[in-house]
């Protein structure tokens, strides 16, 4: 019998992820993993999934952690953030002897994660980390563009932008202000070069970014991984950029304000004889608030959109290569849990091969992700991962899905 543990089953991520699996005949047994476990027990039955069994862990508690795991084949970690309880659980995972798949976008929690390479490699286990929509996807997409599209590449620059989800947990608030603390890594002819969000270096990348029939939003500079990871695998001579927003701005830029003033800090304070740490109230406060910034701003629906713009030499040209996906009625939750999933069945069906720690890049083929993908996600989305293509080669602009590509 083949089986998966969800972690972080409740939360938006993970209930996409086991409701896709469980709609599809690769995994006997689904574990769904979460402290929340009546609310986990309620959209289980809502969802009329059969072949699923909840189960209480706590991502706190080493023993909860071990004990479930110990229970299955491959671990699906969509527990936030990251930045906290990425290394913790693969810690786990590795402990127990067991494959791992996360979709980690805290890049120093990937930095950390990777450390655990050799450690995997003596264990004999597989731990795909950053298989999201960015990461993930996007790495897999300049994968594909530099092995068989590009003989040069310049430049990758990453842009993304979602909102209007109905739900938000406060793990991903937590995420937004973490990365809006720590320095983030822009790849810069040949060096990684830290910058802090609020630099001039870093608001020199800020810019109304225009995502193909979305519209254009403000985006600013993200520490996700792929500046650090993209160039260990790939010659890009120029540049990497990650950049994004969620929808509506104000809302993240309330979480700037937020973290401009120091709110989002561990320190304790006093209130009506009532002590709690200041980043608490904030994130208690941004989520509040969210509500009333989605019902003023819109948007109405959840919305997505992954951008990807590739620049190098391509067929003896200089050519720009602009790959894009974009959503409406799906969110975060669905661009991140899927591809967490997808990562779920490569493992399973050996399409994985190596032991050690990896980001997507360096073990995933994508064609036979994309294979994959038009196989079982149309029982999610009703088609596979449906990226296009705007080609821009001396002049000449043409534009395609990127099934087109796999055949040159």
């Amino acid at each position: 019998m083949v089986s998966a543990l969800v972690l972080g089953a409740a939360g938006a991520v993970g209930r996409t992820c086991w409701q896709f699996l469980s709609h599809i005949n690769i995994f006997d047994k689904l574990f769904l993993g979460d402290k929340r476990v009546e609310e986990l027990r309620k959209l289980v039955e809502i969802s009329r999934a059969y072949n699923v069994e909840v189960i209480p862990v706590d991502a706190d508690d080493k023993s909860s952690l071990t004990r479930a795991i110990e229970k299955t084949d491959v671990v699906l970690n969509a527990v936030g953030p990251f930045f906290v309880y990425g290394p913790k659980i693969l810690d786990a995972a590795l402990e127990v002897g067991v494959d791992y798949v996360d979709v980690c976008d805290d890049f120093d929690a990937t930095v950390k994660m990777l450390e655990r390479h050799e450690e995997a490699v003596a264990r004999g286990v597989k731990a795909l980390i950053g298989m999201g929509s960015s990461p993930g996807l996007s790495n897999i997409i300049v994968k594909f563009a530099a092995q068989r599209l590009f003989e040069e590449v310049e430049s990758v620059d990453i842009a993304h932008v979602h909102g209007g989800e109905r739900y938000e947990g406060p793990a991903v608030i937590m995420h937004r202000a973490h990365s809006m603390m720590i320095d983030i890594p822009v790849y810069i002819n040949g060096d990684i070069v830290y910058t802090s969000l609020e630099s001039d270096f870093a608001r020199q990348f800020e810019q109304e970014f225009d995502f193909p029939n979305l519209g254009k939003f403000p985006v600013y500079l993200y520490p996700h991984p792929e500046t650090y990871t993209l160039p260990k695998y790939f010659r890009i001579a120029k540049r990497v950029t990650n950049l994004g927003v969620v929808l509506p701005p104000q809302f993240p830029a309330l979480i700037r304000a937020l973290v401009r003033i120091g709110l989002f800090s561990d320190e304790e304070v006093e209130v009506s004889g009532v002590r709690l740490r200041a980043r608490d109230f904030a994130v208690a406060y941004v989520l509040k608030k969210r509500g009333e910034l989605l019902e003023k701003y819109g948007p109405i629906e959840p919305v997505g959109s992954l951008v990807i713009v590739i620049e190098g030499r391509h067929s003896g040209r200089r050519c720009k290569l602009t790959f894009y996906t974009t959503a409406h009625g799906l969110g975060m939750g669905d661009a991140t849990g899927i591809p967490l999933g997808l990562g779920g069945i490569m493992m399973v069906k050996g399409m994985i091969q190596s032991p050690g720690v990896h980001p997507p890049e360096a073990v995933i083929d994508p064609v036979e992700l994309f294979k994959l993908a038009k196989e079982f996600v149309a029982t999610k989305l009703g088609k596979g991962i449906p990226v296009n293509v705007i080609e821009e080669c001396n002049g000449v602009r043409r534009e395609y899905n990127i099934e087109t590509l796999f055949s040159r």
